[in-house]
């Protein structure tokens, strides 16, 4: 039976949210962490079957350094066997900073006087996708404040606006959001656009926690924001992404409960989110924020190889809040999506010269390396970058994704199509030095293909690519 997100309007028909507080914090603080536990659970993840919370809760009390080491060997071992050695790219494009909420940890809550509120128009949105098209971007994610001047028309308009911006062989292949919950009509025109996964965060899963950060405005409803994938899924949207922002509440909690909400979804409508957020909390606009709930490097490694054991086959997303050395870390252990060439500041990827200011921005970005310094890293990391949109454009999305990637067949289309847009890159904008690391990788990643027909495939859609023609992949 599928959940009904509606109830929670009708008073008289008592439920129960599918958070259950309680529950989780049992778990937590019942459940035994064992040497033998933890590597039969590991060994569970590694034989690709996801992890049930009482597992997950044993990986979280796992406190001995050798133990919280085979998790994190773990966890790479098991991203290098369902994904292989890519990293998909992308970039966000915000489009508007106007807020109706008041989130205590936001740069653009809407207390902040000193925030520069802005709305980028049609002219803008082209200048700004040109832009990201001049480095190599083919991914975005647009992101919009939760207002009611940006709509489910205003964003499809917007959608479409950058969808349409050609520049030389440039273009946009597959565009997410970030955007406030809507209803089911909303939902429906917003997919009817072409978007890829809608992503929304709950921030803190945390009823009485959330109840602190969110003092006005739509977003202060825990659980109409909580339902709002559920509205999603109704509307026949069903590529996903879910998020916690780490550092509002115990982030032991917020893996438990980003688990529940993952099982919720498969459960009620046989597809989990296609991705999984972690961001922590950074600096923003007149923040005044304490640190209760902060989280350390080695907690945040821990976690995010946790996440990657107990949900194998959804993507995980590592964004450019944090710091070069740690994301290069990080990645190992199951990151599956990076952001690269990232700036906030509305309207800053045409100003290539403009300053940092957190008045114009959501928080601060702590790794301001180029794309292609970005790809370079990860040429010498022995990795594949991949700009690939396929699954998307060939409607392996929501459950059909979920039957196409559970049997571990990932690497069968994902390799050769990250090979292929790398092979793009290489001829539309590297530099010289990073076409030789580039052609290299190339190289060594086609001897991986195990199907020798499929290996001839690739090789000669790259010699067409060479020739001139663009957007091939399987």
């Amino acid at each position: 039976m599928k959940f009904t997100p509606e109830i929670y309007s009708i008073p008289d028909i008592p439920m129960t949210p599918f958070i259950d507080i309680d529950e989780i914090w049992n778990l937590l603080h019942k459940t035994i962490s064992t040497p033998e536990k933890v590597r039969s659970i590991i060994s569970k993840s590694l034989s690709k079957q996801r992890l049930n919370l009482e597992e997950v809760a044993v990986l979280i009390n796992a406190n001995e350094p050798e133990l919280i080491q085979e998790i994190k060997e773990g966890a790479k071992t098991l991203k290098k066997n369902i994904y292989g050695n890519r990293i998909v790219l992308f970039a966000p494009l915000y489009v508007g900073s106007k807020c109706a909420n008041n989130c205590t940890y936001c740069g653009f809550r809407a207390s902040n006087k000193d925030a520069v509120r802005k709305t980028l128009d049609d002219q803008e949105i082209i200048s700004e996708v040109e832009a990201l098209e001049d480095n190599g971007q083919k991914r975005l994610i647009l992101v919009y404040g939760e207002h009611a001047h940006y709509s489910p028309d205003y964003i499809a308009h917007t959608v479409k606006v950058a969808y349409n911006v050609r520049k030389g062989n440039g273009e946009i292949r597959r565009i997410n959001i970030n955007a406030a919950p809507m209803e089911i009509d909303g939902f429906k025109i917003v997919k009817e656009a072409g978007i890829g996964t809608y992503q929304i965060f709950q921030e803190t899963y945390h009823r009485e926690a959330y109840k602190t950060y969110h003092l006005s405005g739509k977003k202060s409803d825990f659980d109409y924001r909580l339902t709002s994938l559920d509205r999603a899924q109704e509307a026949g949207l069903d590529d996903v992404g879910i998020g916690a922002l780490f550092g509002l509440y115990d982030w032991r909690f917020e893996v438990m409960s980003l688990v529940r909400h993952t099982n919720h979804l498969e459960a009620c409508y046989n597809v989990g989110p296609h991705t999984i957020s972690f961001p922590r909390i950074k600096d923003a606009s007149s923040l005044n924020f304490g640190d209760k709930y902060f989280v350390s490097d080695d907690d945040f490694t821990k976690l995010i190889a946790i996440l990657r054991l107990a949900v194998p086959y959804t993507g995980m997303i590592l964004t450019a809040r944090e710091p070069e050395v740690l994301r290069n870390e990080i990645i190992q252990y199951g990151v599956s999506q990076i952001d690269g060439g990232t700036k906030i500041e509305l309207g800053s990827y045409s100003k290539n010269n403009e300053k940092k200011n957190l008045n114009k921005g959501q928080f601060k970005i702590n790794d301001d390396r180029s794309l292609n310094e970005i790809i370079d890293e990860l040429l010498d990391q022995e990795m594949i970058p991949s700009f690939c949109t396929s699954c998307y454009r060939r409607g392996r999305t929501g459950e059909h994704f979920m039957e196409f990637s559970v049997p571990g067949f990932i690497k069968r289309f994902c390799t050769p199509n990250a090979i292929l847009t790398m092979a793009e890159y290489i001829m539309d904008y590297a530099p010289e030095s990073t076409a030789i690391k580039g052609w290299k990788a190339i190289e060594k990643n086609i001897e991986t293909l195990d199907d020798n027909s499929i290996k001839k495939s690739v090789l000669e859609k790259i010699e067409k690519i060479k020739k001139g023609e663009r957007d091939l992949y399987y």
